[in-house]
């Protein structure tokens, strides 16, 4: 029986607030099995994403991230829970984790408190909000812009901007007709004691509504960097399970900082 590290970490979690941050599970193995078995895992784990990992040279891992359905082409989240682990763990010689993607070179490093990911800029463009996409998002008025966001879960992908915070956190979206209308959406308002919150609607990935989405954040970055002219902003994921996070645009990339802490610890065991 094979036996497989495993652990739990909760990205971007309010180091104020228990139980909060997006937890992501990170698998280290010597090499990637095949892709049955990393979907089995995501699985059974049901987290929104769980990453696999497989040094390849110093300071340098390959990395792959499974939803409970699918694999997608970037997780941010996730990819922060792994850079922790391994920083960590020892596993890291120098001072920064280095993850060859889909997505091509990512790194984590620490920062004070916490850790820091560098991650590529996810484009968007105007774009039109259907009736029944308003509908499905369960908002009391309609958003204020719509984008059309460049795809990144396979499905297709727009940010909504509304007014106030306060709409962002009372939306109750219908998950089923998101699903059937294959839409991810990334709601967003500025914030009351932060510059900008945001919820993240993906179940045409498999996952209802995510805790504190990485990946999401390369595109509310820039938008909201430009749209307040500032550097280096405060953010919060303000839905069930809430999260905090900092953001940086830095021109066709995005630094993020947070805390990981770590939930638990311990072995998949796998036949064979």
């Amino acid at each position: 029986m094979a036996r497989l590290p495993y652990f739990e970490i909760h990205a971007f979690a309010d180091p104020e607030q228990p139980f909060t941050g997006n937890p992501a599970g990170v698998c280290i193995m010597d090499a990637f099995p095949d892709d049955a078995i990393m979907r089995g895992i995501a699985s059974s784990n049901n987290l929104s994403e769980t990453a696999f990992v497989v040094q390849t040279g110093k300071d340098v891992w390959d990395l792959r991230w499974f939803t409970p359905s699918v694999e997608v082409d970037l997780c941010g989240h996730a990819t922060f829970s792994a850079g922790a682990v391994l920083l960590e763990g020892g596993h890291v010689k120098g001072s920064t984790a280095r993850f060859d993607t889909r997505s091509g070179r990512l790194e984590v490093s620490k920062d004070i408190g916490g850790f820091a990911m560098n991650l590529p800029k996810i484009g968007y463009k105007p774009g039109r909000g259907a009736s029944a996409l308003e509908a499905a998002l369960g908002l009391q008025v309609s958003p204020e812009a719509v984008f059309d966001v460049n795809r990144i879960h396979g499905a297709g992908y727009q940010m909504w901007v509304v007014a106030a915070e306060s709409l962002v956190r009372s939306a109750e979206p219908d998950h089923g007709l998101l699903k059937k209308l294959n839409t991810n959406v990334i709601l967003t308002a500025p914030g009351e004691d932060c510059d900008f919150v945001s919820r993240f609607f993906a179940p045409a990935s498999g996952v209802d509504e995510d805790p504190v989405t990485g990946s999401a954040h390369c595109t509310l970055a820039p938008y909201w960097g430009e749209r307040l002219d500032k550097t280096r902003m405060a953010a919060r994921q303000i839905g069930p399970r809430p999260g905090i996070l900092e953001v940086t645009p830095q021109g066709d990339r995005v630094a993020l900082f947070g805390h990981a802490p770590h939930f638990l610890q311990g072995e998949i065991l796998l036949p064979g």
